[in-house]
Parts: C-alpha cells; structure tokens; sequence
C-alpha cells in the first residue's frame, strides 16, 4: 500500500497518514521534505527523486535544513540504501561520486529509447536589428511554433518569471514604483490589473500618475508568463495558451487541472515558469522554447551556472518524449557563451569540468562550507552597526576562517527590515567544525544582548543554495 504526504493536505488527512505508518500499514511513502519526519520504524530504502533540486532546501521558517542531506542521514540513522536520481546531478553530488563517495549508475538512453530533442540558438541581437521580432518572440520560435501547431503538436514555452511585466517606469524621469515594505520593484500583473510583491505580498492599484513629477506616460518594462502567454494568442488565435506559474496554481486542485488539460489536448501552447520542468511527462510536446536565459546565467550567484543548466536541461527534456525528436529554440542576446554551448550540446561532462574548476579556484562548494549569516532590524544603522560588530568579533574568534562582510544583499529590505549578510567560508578539512558553530554562536549572542542592538534579529544558513 502507498502513502502520499505533503503540504495540501488537510491536517486530518496527515494525521491519517502519520498512524498509518506507525501502525505499518504503508510498504512506500511518498512525499516531499516533511515527509523525512514521519515515525518510520522499518525503512529499507530512501529514493530522492530530482536531488538537483533547490527547493529541497527549508528557507523560513527555521530549521534550514536540506532535504537531500537529512535523508541521507535518517538512511544512515536506520542503516537504510540510498538511491539519488537526477538527469542533472548537482555539483556536489556528481563531486562526490569522483571521489569514490557515492556509486554513479549512468542511464544512456532516455524511456521508451526515444531521441534526445535537437536545441538550436536564436540569436535574438541579430534579428532586433533585422526588425523580425515579433514582440519577445524571435521570428525563427515563431516559425517553430506555426509548424508545430500545424501538425497538431503542443508546445511549451519556458519563461521564469511571473507576472505581465517586471515593472513599471516613468518614461520621463525613470522612477519606478518600488515596495513600501521591501527593497524590490513592484511587478504588474494584468489579470488583477495591479502592482503586487512577490516578497512580501503586498498590493495596490496602477498609479495614475508619476510620482516624482507627475506624468502620466507610464509604461511596462519587460515581460513574464503573463505577457507572453498574451502575446502567444494574439499570434495564434485559434490555438488554446494557458499559463502555469504560482498565479493560476493557488487552488487545491488547479495544478491538476491544468495537467490534465494538456495531457488530453484541451491546451495547444503551455506558458510557464520552472513548473513546467518538474519531470512532467506529456507524449505530445514536440516543440519547447526557452526565454531569457541570459538573465539567469548572469544572476549575481556562484550557482548561477548550474542553476541555469538544470535548470533550461530539465526543460529541454519536455520535448519528444516518445517516438519522434522534440525541437527546443533557445532564445539569446550573446548564443557564444559556453554555458549556452554546453546546454544546446547536452554535455553535462564537459560542462562539469569547467565549473568544477572554477569553484576550486575561486574556493566555493564543494571544496568549502559556507555559512551565512542574516542580521536584520527594523533600524537601518542599528542594522548595520551590529552587522560591523558582528563581523569584527567573528575574525578576532574563528581566525581560521575567511570571514567575508558585511554586504548589503540585493534586495536589502524585506518586510520592513533591513539586511545585511556575512558569509564564512570554513575549510572542508576542517576537524572541528562543531566547534567553529558555537563559536559564530557564541558571538552572535554577544552582539544581539547588547543594549544597542535590542531588537536585531541574525538568522543562520548553513550550505545555502
């Protein structure tokens, strides 16, 4: 018998779940990060499906832990096999199978031996000045599209970034409506026709006029799955767009719904976020465009490379799943640069070379722990003093250590609170890292039971991703 357990359940139905298996009426539980906490008595075998995935890692609330990481130990804890499963392992992990850590089993070909999809680069510099855009979309996507449709096949375009437009700007002076409560831009979403904050959650109408010197030409800038899921039916009318991103997947049942209709065809063209990448599996996708890649690749993170790959590889892999080869165009302003070149070739090999050079030379993971520390107060000095005096206190204790900081993250309010960030790097090698904690521990309470800084709050992230 299986068990299913997540977070649209009711209580009940978790209840109900949780005694089942204490009562061991369930031979397989699947589930997703909580599900490592339930009273498991016989466990033989943990599968982590996807271990790629960063959203395996608890953010808010506290504890932030990873769940890739907590199954190997609850396996470890009940003397239970581990089976990792990803089309693009993370860095870590593939590290690890190099090193003679994990055993590696390569699969060469894909379910039911179908072809891998042909990825091709639209080059979209060149044809913004040979004006054969059509809007955001390349005239060579376009063309794509028109035949798929034609042979009564289903596409899915890839944008990962919700909301019709990022933001709105004055055309006049540039001001831009910005988050009262955040540091963030406020993005237009026309469906609601309002400004919303995808941080905080915070909404309010368009604004008439500029607020800095009262134009009234305001115009949106950019473009997410709302716009282009708009535009994809205004070229094709007599085809079916829907869109799948957090917006229209808030009800128990519409994610499902939204599956469903694909599947059976109701739905010619999938607008959608990295939703769409999660190992869906429809035998009538032929075509996957894939926009705004350069946006993710020079993401101002040391992951951002392999994000970017997971991430438009996972993708790609939506297209021709059965009998013939699926196409995927990726859209580019610069289609030279390597990681593009990686992903058009499939070459996780070569890509995994590259970068695990780089994270040595620059000393990121897998060759060093990082810990990074959040201060935040509602006060912007009080936040920034005790951010100085928590790093001056932390270099003069863990002299070991590369102690970098303080920095004010990109967003630099959230909330209503203030930010700052400090980042420790500690040696792989390190023996006694236990030791390490409770000293960063150690001097973080000194600093937030000073008078001063009543009130600072500092929030610890070991192995952020």
């Amino acid at each position: 018998k299986v068990g299913v357990y997540h977070s649209r359940f009711s209580d009940n139905e978790r209840v109900e779940v949780w005694q089942g298996i204490m009562q061991g009426k369930y031979n397989i539980v699947i589930g997703v990060r909580s599900s490592l906490f339930l009273p498991f008595d016989n466990l033989g075998l943990v599968i982590i499906d996807e271990e790629h995935e960063p959203s395996y890692k608890q953010m808010d609330p506290s504890p932030r832990y990873h769940a890739r990481d907590s199954a190997l130990m609850l396996a470890h804890i009940h003397h239970a096999k581990v089976l990792m499963g990803s089309g693009t392992p993370s860095i870590e992990s593939y590290y690890q199978t190099q090193q003679g850590k994990y055993g590696l089993v390569s699969i060469s070909k894909r379910f039911g031996k179908s072809i891998l999809p042909n990825i091709t680069i639209a080059d979209t510099a060149r044809e913004q000045k040979k004006k054969t855009m059509k809007g955001y979309i390349s005239n060579q996507l376009f063309e794509a599209i028109k035949q798929t449709l034609n042979t009564d096949k289903q596409v899915i375009i890839f944008q990962n970034r919700r909301g019709y437009a990022p933001y709105l700007s004055c055309t006049i002076c540039g001001w831009t409506p910005h988050c009262h409560h955040c540091d963030v831009s406020l993005t237009y979403h026309l469906y609601k026709n309002e400004l919303r904050c995808h941080y905080c959650g915070h909404s309010e109408a368009l604004p008439v006029a500029c607020e800095e010197c009262g134009s009234t030409d305001i115009k949106t800038n950019n473009y997410g799955t709302e716009q282009l899921e708009e535009s994809l039916q205004l070229l094709f009318p007599a085809s079916k767009v829907a869109r799948m991103d957090q917006d229209t997947t808030r009800g128990k049942y519409s994610f499902d719904k939204l599956i469903d209709d694909f599947s059976n065809k109701r739905i010619d063209i999938l607008v959608g976020t990295q939703m769409v990448a999660k190992g869906l599996d429809f035998e009538n996708v032929q075509l996957v465009g894939i926009f705004d890649i350069d946006r993710m690749i020079h993401f101002p993170d040391f992951r951002s490379a392999e994000r970017t790959f997971n991430l438009a590889t996972q993708v790609a892999g939506r297209a021709g799943r059965r009998k013939e080869q699926g196409e995927v165009i990726i859209q580019s302003i610069n289609p030279s640069q390597d990681l593009i070149k990686f992903i058009a070739a499939q070459d996780y090999s070569t890509f995994y070379t590259t970068e695990i050079k780089e994270r040595e030379l620059f000393n990121y993971p897998p060759f060093v722990r990082i810990i990074k520390l959040t201060i935040r107060h509602r006060d912007a000095k009080i936040t920034e003093d005790a951010s100085y005096a928590l790093v001056n206190m932390l270099k003069q204790n863990i002299t070991q250590q590369k102690v970098y900081g303080p920095i004010q993250p990109i967003i630099s309010k959230l909330r209503n609170k203030y930010l700052y960030e400090i980042i420790i790097k500690i040696n792989r090698s390190e023996s006694h890292l236990n030791k390490v904690k409770i000293n960063i521990w150690k001097c973080s309470q000194q600093v937030i039971l000073k008078q001063a800084f009543r009130g600072v709050q500092i929030l610890f992230n070991v192995d952020p991703v």
